[in-house]
């Protein structure tokens, strides 16, 4: 089983920039499909990023062109990237595998908080 632990988290303020990190224990990082998902209080867990094996990346559209999903294959690591951040994004973030030879290991995930 893959580990995934989340970090970069935190308190920001309404405007402000964060960056998430997920870093996988294990081999074949690299063939596996990564996603970033969230969860607010109340609310349904939902998709807020996803990337592909060769780079390709897709977004909620509540963070299009705010938000950048990125990964690096040598360091087993993926990011997100969230630039002005709303009171609204307020949730726990959590890495996971969304496809590929590790499908279905989650992240303990990392709170974020947006305040106003």
């Amino acid at each position: 089983q893959v580990q995934l632990v989340e970090s970069g988290g935190g308190l920001v303020q309404a405007g402000g920039s964060l960056r998430l990190s997920c870093a996988a224990s294990g081999r074949l990082f690299s063939s596996n499909v990564m996603g970033w998902y969230r969860q607010a209080p109340g609310k349904q867990r939902e998709l807020v990023a996803g990337i592909g094996s060769g780079g390709s990346s897709n977004y909620v559209d509540s963070v299009k062109g705010r938000f950048t999903i990125s990964r690096d294959n040598a360091k087993n690591t993926v990011y997100l990237q969230m630039n002005s951040l709303k009171p609204e994004d307020t949730a726990v973030y959590y890495c996971t595998i969304m496809g590929g030879p590790n499908f279905g290991s989650w992240g303990q995930g990392t709170q974020v908080t947006v305040s106003s």
